[in-house]
């Protein structure tokens, strides 16, 4: 039986359209999901929207929407969003749903059952943006540091959950799972706010009519943060069915900003300890996208209204250059930069000049020359040309980095192990040339320079998913496609029949990768 793999991204407010910094957290965990089935797991990957919050009710009542229909609504413009940059999700979870009030309100009443939450006033600070009261430390000139607003003063009545109870257990947990958060950079700042204040905390509303109520006292809706944490088991079957729940949880991976860690490593783990259920088994807490224009960089925020949308730049260039710039520029566990020109500049180089040269060099120089077919290849094992390191050491170093979510030192490991030394391999050998002057010594070089064309595929199969399947699928490979594992980058085939370009065609060329960018063309794009 697969060994299963239960992956999940931070759910989002639906108050307006993802930005590119909502979807560079989406395509960081869908490369894990499709690493991870590549290595054989059973991957149950969840993304979903959080709906029962006060701004998103705010918004539809400014358009004029009822509520779950916009939510509805909104499900469907995300959606349309990762369908386009290649997102393979296997649940979407709406927190309207009837499924996550009744996971909800069954958590709740057994947290309360178990004597872990009471009633009383509650006198603090409040971040509507956040959707979460603040303590004075957090705040920096009354000023929530996040959305740069004042926090209001608010008293009402309320329920807590006793979170402060839980100090040395999750102190003990913390100290067992070393590996729980990550990347280390995190960690720190959990521990200090665990040891420190790790104050009780206000997990209902009263007086709004959107939300889930609390089923012992229906006055009050649950508060958001202990109502979306909750869509990770609602997805995995919690007070629905058993099996499931038992087959999936605890999750393998929450994929979340660094901005709500504490909440997913404080919080979250306590509140699991409090419903009797094992807490996650790591929280990884990626960087943030920031826009650069001119000397400025700024936060892509929506409450700051620095927003790129990803249709601007998948309306401009494909879902490929999307991801690849993303991953391969901006490092998960830190933060990067976007910039129009930048992206160009990555484009050009990395795609262009480089993957794109060399794919159209060979299927160009094999159909030109050789009537795209390379007889005498058939049992012919090819040879990677590969530089210092060997193609053991270059699949290793890459496992190591995407199983770390070190996605941008992964891609540089594939550029600098297979396509920088397959690239010079072509300048040195000049197969253009060659195949004037010896033929057959032309086709083994075009035989190798195959192979490396070979392992990029596998090796981006990831992050690239329908740029490697056009790649693998150019040449008449035996092994299907979708059934490439990250170890066939170890395992050069001895192909049956003579290599073959089977590449579709526009006047006899093979159509492009990537045709570059004008830097001018982009400007104040």
């Amino acid at each position: 039986m697969a060994q299963r793999f239960f992956l999940t991204s931070a759910i989002d407010y639906p108050n307006s359209r993802p930005h590119i910094g909502t979807a560079f957290e989406k395509i960081g965990a869908d490369v894990q999901a499709r690493y991870r089935r590549m290595e054989g797991y059973e991957v149950f990957f969840l993304m979903g929207n959080d709906e029962n919050t006060v701004k998103v009710a705010r918004r539809a009542q400014e358009l004029g929407e009822d509520v779950l229909a916009y939510c509805n609504r909104m499900a469907g413009e995300f959606q349309e969003v990762w369908k386009a940059l290649d997102i393979s999700y296997d649940d979407f979870i709406q927190t309207s749903e009837v499924r996550h009030h009744d996971c909800c309100r069954a958590f709740i009443q057994k947290v309360y059952d178990a004597g872990h939450i009471y009633k009383a006033a509650y006198e603090g600070f409040y971040c509507e943006g956040c959707e979460a009261f603040k303590t004075e430390k957090e705040l920096e000139d009354g000023k929530c540091p996040v959305h740069k607003v004042p926090a209001m003063r608010r008293q009402e009545d309320c329920y807590y959950f006793a979170l402060s109870q839980f100090r040395e257990k999750l102190l003990a947990y913390h100290e067992a799972h070393p590996e729980f958060i990550q990347p280390e950079s995190r960690r720190n700042e959990v521990m200090q706010l665990i040891r420190g204040e790790l104050l009780d905390v206000n997990i209902t509303r009263s007086g709004q009519d959107w939300g889930i109520r609390v089923p012992w006292d229906e006055r009050f809706t649950i508060y958001v943060w202990f109502d979306a944490l909750l869509n990770y088991i609602t997805a995995a079957g919690y007070g629905t069915d058993p099996e499931r729940f038992a087959r999936w949880w605890p999750a393998d991976m929450h994929v979340i900003g660094k901005d709500i860690t504490r909440f997913h490593c404080a919080l979250w783990p306590a509140m699991c300890m409090a419903a009797g259920i094992e807490p996650p088994r790591r929280v990884f807490g990626h960087g943030f996208v920031y826009i650069k224009s001119g000397q400025e960089t700024v936060k892509i925020s929506k409450s700051l209204g620095t927003l790129v949308e990803p249709m601007d730049i998948l309306s401009k260039f494909s879902a490929e250059a999307f991801r690849y710039y993303f991953l391969r520029e901006c490092p998960f566990p830190g933060d990067g930069e976007f910039s129009w020109r930048r992206f160009a500049e990555v484009y050009n180089s990395d795609l262009a000049n480089n993957l794109g040269n060399l794919y159209s060099r060979v299927t160009g120089l094999v159909g030109r020359n050789f009537g795209s077919v390379l007889e005498g290849t058939a049992g012919l094992k090819p040879t990677l040309p590969v530089g210092e390191q060997s193609v053991q050491e270059v699949v290793s170093r890459y496992r190591q980095q995407v199983e770390s979510l070190h996605y941008s030192q992964a891609l540089t490991t594939l550029w600098q192990g297979v396509l920088v030394p397959a690239n010079q391999h072509a300048e040195k050998t000049a197969p253009w040339s060659l195949v004037k002057t010896d033929k057959p010594a032309a086709a083994l070089v075009l035989h190798d320079l195959v192979e490396a064309v070979r392992v990029a595929a596998v090796l981006l199969k990831p992050f690239l998913p329908k740029l490697a399947a056009t790649l693998y699928s150019s040449f008449n490979f035996a092994k299907p496609f979708a059934e490439v594992s990250t170890q066939d980058a170890l395992e050069s085939p001895t192909p049956q029949d003579d290599l073959r370009v089977t590449a579709e065609t526009v006047a006899g060329k093979v159509v492009p990768l990537f045709p570059r960018i004008e830097l001018d063309s982009v400007q104040g794009a």
